[in-house]
């Protein structure tokens, strides 16, 4: 079992940075891969990233690549989405979730585990 805590929402405004957190519980948490999904008013949840256990490979959804990092720390079980350079359409709740699979996947039926989500809205 893996429980999931999100935190470091906020509002920022456009062009600003928010650092989200994910803690979690569980004594497996270095065998699962972590992703983090948004969604917005009105729109289906949507990948943003996700890290092998190993953190040797992340993947990004096209329009975060080169603003958005994803990171872990095992030791720590924490999952880190840094994000830069917001924009008023990264407004969401954030979500971060849990797949016991060495494999990342981009989809969210695919994840086991999901926190209660941080909002984060940007003003323009």
């Amino acid at each position: 079992q893996v429980q999931l805590v999100e935190s470091g929402g906020g509002l920022v405004q456009v062009g600003g940075s928010l650092r989200l957190s994910c803690a979690a519980s569980g004594r497996t948490f270095s065998s699962y891969s972590m992703g983090w999904f948004r969604q917005a008013p009105g729109k289906e949840r949507e990948f943003v990233a996700a890290i092998r256990w190993s953190s040797a490979t992340t993947y990004y959804e096209d329009s975060v690549k080169g603003r958005f990092t994803i990171s872990r720390d095992n030791a720590k079980k924490t999952v880190y989405l840094q994000m830069n350079s917001l924009k008023p359409e990264d407004t969401a709740v954030y979500y971060c979730a849990a797949r016991s699979s060495w494999r990342p996947s981009n989809k969210p039926h695919e994840y086991d585990y999901w926190g209660q989500g941080t909002q984060v809205t940007v003003s323009s």
